[in-house]
């Protein structure tokens, strides 16, 4: 078969190239060509039928094998990348209203304390005396006015003395009462449940408002707070999806955004965007850091390997598909279109069905139109 090709097509070059061409007018030069290209397509038709025919008779020669992959029809979902830091909302440092000296701590860093609960005592004793001798004066005045009041209701005495009693009385009351609410002042008192993270005086020294005397924290809820691109405003919403991953402790958390900032700082052109999050163990700390992925597509469709995807000398993006006819096993390349990529992802809008199968292994040797042999 092979000799009678070659025979055949030398024959039409010696025919075509070897003879001389007398006619010289332009139609029959044209005439004359176009009787060529007639033979050569006819020539090329019948040379690829027979190194078909070839291909299937040559057992020697060797096919390229590849591994094919089923197109995945799923949900894709595409993530913004960006860092954060963990802020709690009851993280205080708790200084006091009156300057005073400690007296008496009552509680050890690390210990859980209640709301309303004391936590260092400050010296007092000036107040306790005032409120002491404030008492007695304001019993004798209680006394004096009752005695007024009685006289006045029947009639005897002035009424000057009667309204000199009860201001007497009444500028008493407020006194203690403003002593009573300096001597709670002297009290540290918790806020709220929390931990006692740090105690900063010792017993003995002086603290003033300007001092932090104890650093209470509750860590049951925190929140994460990031700086987003302006860019992101379209797609990030309260709601949209997160995951918070935190590298120090091997710890990943779905949640949601919770709150959008209405303020674009003018330094990084960005916006304030918080996740609040459930923390009841206390494993996520103030200012750890955490790596936060924002949803900003989500759409269910086809899905491949980025790896499977080359480009063409034209810029094209395209897959090679594998078509089987007659028991061989087609390699059929097809135009694609990508949407979106991530972690080695790719979601095609359009040029694959979910039916077609993609060839894996092997796709970087093959050219279209080639018979492969496809293993597992």
């Amino acid at each position: 078969m092979k000799k009678i090709i070659a025979l055949y097509i030398t024959t039409v070059l010696l025919i075509s190239c070897g003879e001389e061409i007398k006619k010289s007018s332009i139609s029959d030069l044209n005439s004359e060509k176009a009787t060529l290209v007639n033979q050569i397509d006819s020539l090329n038709k019948q040379l690829k039928i027979v190194e078909t025919q070839l291909i299937k008779l040559d057992t020697t020669k060797k096919l390229h094998v590849v591994t094919i992959l089923p197109v995945k029809n799923e949900l894709f979902k595409h993530y913004i990348e960006i860092q954060g830091v963990v802020q709690a909302d009851k993280n205080i440092e708790i200084r006091p209203e009156m300057g005073g000296t400690v007296t008496a701590i009552y509680v050890k860093e690390g210990q859980r304390v209640s709301a309303g609960q004391t936590l260092i005592q400050l010296d007092d004793i000036t107040i306790k005396n005032s409120i002491s001798e404030l008492t007695t004066q304001l019993n004798l005045s209680k006394t004096t006015f009752d005695r007024q009041e009685r006289l006045w209701n029947q009639k005897i005495g002035s009424e000057m003395q009667y309204l000199q009693a009860k201001a007497q009385k009444e500028s008493l009351e407020n006194n203690l009462a403003s002593l009573r609410t300096q001597a709670k002042k002297m009290k540290i008192i918790a806020p709220f449940s929390g931990i006692v993270d740090e105690v900063f005086p010792r017993i003995g020294e002086l603290t003033s408002p300007q001092s932090p005397t104890v650093r209470l924290l509750n860590l049951d809820n925190v929140y994460i707070e990031a700086d987003v691109t302006e860019t992101y405003l379209p797609v990030v919403k309260i709601g949209t999806e997160t995951m918070l991953n935190f590298p120090s402790i091997g710890k990943e958390v779905e949640s949601e955004i919770s709150q959008i900032g209405n303020y674009i700082n003018p330094d990084n052109r960005s916006f304030k965007a918080r996740i609040n999050i459930s923390n009841k163990d206390n494993s996520i700390k103030p200012n750890l850091l955490a790596d936060l992925k924002i949803v900003d597509f989500k759409q269910e469709g086809i899905v491949i390997p980025s790896t499977l995807v080359q480009k063409d000398q034209k810029g094209n993006d395209y897959v090679f598909t594998l078509k089987t006819e007659n028991d061989e096993n087609i390699v059929i390349k097809k135009l694609i279109k990508i949407s979106k990529e991530y972690n080695n992802e790719a979601f095609i809008s359009g040029g694959l069905e979910a039916t077609d199968t993609l060839i894996d292994k092997g796709a970087r040797i093959v050219k279209a139109g080639d018979i492969v042999k496809v293993i597992n």
